[in-house]
């Protein structure tokens, strides 16, 4: 009898812990970035891993209304660097898109591109973010060592414009481990 109520007990408190493992949050602070450095916070992205994929749940503030590139970028830097024409570029150091497959293309949270293309970005009329976006190829074992990158501008999720048409890098959060 102690033998059976010590293994439910174990049992029991493996799975709790299996549970809170699999709703576990990390928040992601993120920062407007510039060609002088990072700048001031915005807010939070929090990272939930679920049954579906990765849920990014933005609390972003102080932002212009619209719809965002948003992607996980190889390195966990959002300080800025030199692009390949030697120009100073906001948050160059945290390198390209996640794509660890090398795919060399980018075809958005559903195609077989690179694994870090995000839904978009969505800020509403009072500048902020607040809807949450699923990413259903990634997981939190993907995150640590990233960055988590806004761009200026919409995401079409395909290569022609450059990279869907993001444009410059405007906010950036670096993914501690």
């Amino acid at each position: 009898m102690r033998i059976a109520t010590t293994l439910t007990g174990i049992a029991a408190s493996l799975l709790l812990a299996s549970t809170a493992h699999a709703n576990e949050t990390l928040d992601v602070d993120m920062h407007k970035v510039s060609v002088d450095g990072v700048e001031e916070s915005i807010g939070t992205i929090s990272l939930e891993q679920t049954d579906d994929g990765l849920l990014l749940t933005p609390s972003l503030s102080d932002l212009e209304p619209g719809v965002y590139g948003f992607h996980v970028h190889q390195n966990a830097s959002c300080e800025p660097a030199e692009n390949d024409d030697g120009e100073m570029t906001a948050a160059q150091a945290a390198g390209g898109h996640y794509d660890p497959e090398e795919t060399g293309t980018h075809q958005g949270p559903y195609g077989d591109g690179h694994l870090g293309d995000l839904p978009v970005l969505t800020v509403n009329d009072d500048g902020e973010a607040n809807l949450p976006v699923l990413a259903p190829r990634l997981s939190m074992e993907n995150m640590p060592g990233r960055a988590l990158m806004i761009h200026e501008g919409g995401d079409t999720y395909s290569d022609e414009p450059h990279l869907g048409g993001g444009g410059g890098r405007m906010a950036c959060g670096v993914v501690e481990s």
